[in-house]
This record gives structure tokens, C-alpha cells and sequence, in this order.
């Protein structure tokens, strides 16, 4: 899981994929945190992403980092406790201009059952899955 996350952060962006209705949607995020041994992501519930997370929790991101790229698939469980959010933007204070960890907005998500593939074109792929 850390090495998941070590990657993510490094790569400073990564795309997230969900669907909405029948239609695929992507965008990029910047979050990737270990809290609890898990590790969470973070939006706001008043998006788009949030409420179709909310219809169909099963969803990928991807990265790309020096020649390699990551792939963690698997189910978003939120997690609306004070105390998961308050270590979210405590790790990433630029968000505390938008968000805080009692409103009602900001939301916490971790994967239950990740499947991640690192790979290259050099390599073979790396799977983890935690």
C-alpha cells in the first residue's frame, strides 16, 4: 500500500475514473493518503464524481511516473468520521482553502479490496493488492 501511495504522490497527478449512467468519466486528483492502513482519497460531496462514487463505487485510477504507470482498481468506501478528514487536509494543507473537515461537503474515501498493477515496457507487471 505504501508503495502505492509513494507513487501516486510522486506522479503529482493521477486520473480517476467512474461512470456516470452508461458513459465513463476521468479526472484528475491529487489526493493519496494512508490513514488507518488504508488508503483514501478525497472530494467534495457536492460533486459530480461524489454522487456517481455514491451510485457505482467501483472505480480506477491511473498514473504515470518515469517511464511506468500504476492502475488501482477496486471499491470506495467513505468515511464521514472528523478524524479521517482532519488527517486528509492536515497532510494536504492547500485544500483547507476549500474545504474543512467539519463541513458538510468534504468527504473521505478509501479503497476496499485494491488491485494495483504497476507496469512498463520493460518490465513485467508488479500486482498488488491490499
Amino acid at each position: 500500500m505504501k508503495e502505492t501511495q509513494e507513487f501516486l504522490k510522486s506522479a503529482g497527478v493521477y486520473y480517476l475514473a467512474t461512470v456516470d449512467g452508461d458513459t465513463p468519466r476521468v479526472r484528475p486528483f491529487g489526493t493519496a493518503e494512508i490513514f488507518e492502513d488504508k488508503l483514501y482519497i478525497q472530494t467534495g460531496k457536492s460533486k459530480d464524481v461524489y454522487k456517481q462514487i455514491e451510485k457505482n463505487p467501483n472505480v480506477e485510477i491511473c498514473a504515470f511516473k518515469d517511464g511506468k504507470w500504476i492502475r488501482v482498481s477496486g471499491k470506495l468506501i467513505p468515511d464521514d468520521r472528523v478524524e479521517a478528514k482532519k488527517d486528509m487536509l492536515d497532510k494536504n494543507p492547500t485544500l483547507r482553502g476549500m474545504y474543512n473537515e467539519n463541513d458538510d461537503n468534504t468527504i473521505v474515501l478509501y479503497f476496499e479490496h485494491a488491485k494495483v498493477t504497476i507496469s512498463s515496457f520493460t518490465e513485467a507487471p508488479k500486482v498488488i493488492e491490499f
